[in-house]
């Protein structure tokens, strides 16, 4: 028979999981400890403002990095985007199904797979199954300081077509991404899912950021607006208009909110990170400054459309770096050779001989 204690703990773990379950049935943030309000929880706003919540129809400050920006990741905490290779982001229902879950509410983990919403059905994360998929972005600037930020610096710079259906999302990074400035850039993730499970929700995660094994020092292009381009035969579109597109560096959408939107589409027609807007899975390599010579005006009658400049990613030489090499042999040689006549100079002036 269980004692006071044991039936006092029991209740209490009951009481956590209800809790857990209430928190799960929520929607998806990106979880990183380089992000603004990575231990924001239920209790921290007198609403729900977690990662996870979304953002509809918010003043600009409520929906600015989800109304985190007091609270900061820690000094040195960065989430690091190699050039020219993947980055995987760990998108979730609840911390507690991340790799971080010891810092979760209850420090409980119930993640035991790649399914972004343990325990819960896939309309907790707003779709209908694999074709209903809308995609999700990172974005980035190359500004240190969260407070100069504005949302038309952003720059959309890899998008994930299959988002969000798995927890580990992976982001292919461009290549030629040019470094951070000392302090880090600022990133942040954006997702609208599908009108036919949920309403008109837009979700942000801000993040700082570092660029690993940059080759390249090429800036990105002012990022524009996002145009609607793409077939769309739900709404009788059958073709697209590729002269109506967006060539080069895109901004992210700011849509249904009280203020600040850059998109003004409606209810059941939202802006999705697909072809749609011109937005390719992978890799956007067409956002620098030298990525066109020429980016005609878009309209629904352009008939050219831009071709971008296919620049070769600069790789380190074989040659410098077998001549780098030899250099240090050289050096190394000649130091032990400079240290030993110095030995015996200190032995000859001690008069050892």
């Amino acid at each position: 028979m269980p004692t006071n204690y044991g039936i006092h703990a029991m209740a209490s773990t009951i009481l956590l999981w209800l809790s857990l379950i209430d928190y799960v049935n929520a929607h998806i943030a990106m979880f990183t400890p380089a992000m603004w309000g990575f231990n924001v929880s239920f209790e921290t706003f007198p609403y729900d403002n977690r990662p996870v919540a979304p953002l509809v129809d918010y003043t600009f400050n409520q929906w600015w990095f989800h109304g985190h920006l007091n609270y900061p990741p820690n000094p040195g905490d960065f989430f690091y985007l190699p050039a020219g290779k993947p980055a995987t982001a760990e998108l979730a229902c609840h911390k507690g199904a991340t790799s971080y879950c010891a810092s979760a509410d209850g420090g409980v983990c119930f993640g035991a797979d790649n399914y972004p919403c343990p325990g819960s059905p896939i309309s907790q994360f707003h779709t209908n199954g694999l074709w209903d998929l809308k995609g999700c972005a990172l974005a980035i600037t190359y500004e240190s300081d969260v407070n100069k930020v504005k949302p038309e610096d952003f720059t959309i710079f890899s998008v994930n077509h299959t988002c969000v259906w798995y927890k580990d999302t992976h982001f292919q990074v461009p290549a030629r991404m040019p470094p951070c400035p000392e302090g880090g850039c600022i990133c942040a993730w954006f997702w609208i899912h599908s009108e036919k499970s949920g309403g008109e929700q837009n979700y942000m995660n801000g993040l700082r950021c570092k660029i690993t094994g940059s080759v390249s020092n090429v800036g990105l292009a002012p990022a524009k607006v996002p145009r609607r381009c793409g077939a769309d035969p739900e709404r009788g579109v059958t073709e697209a208009t590729p002269g109506n597109c967006t060539y080069g560096a895109k901004q992210p959408f700011y849509w249904f909110q009280k203020e600040r939107n850059n998109m003004f589409e409606g209810t059941y027609a939202p802006p999705f990170y697909l072809d749609l807007y011109n937005f390719k899975d992978g890799a956007q390599d067409d956002i620098f400054l030298d990525s066109y010579t020429y980016i005609p005006p878009p309209s629904p009658h352009q008939t050219e459309v831009p071709t971008p400049i296919n620049h070769p990613v600069l790789q380190p030489s074989p040659t410098n770096t077998a001549h780098q090499a030899r250099n240090v042999r050289q050096l190394s040689t000649l130091g032990t050779f400079f240290g030993a006549v110095f030995f015996i100079v200190v032995l000859y002036a001690g008069g050892v001989f």
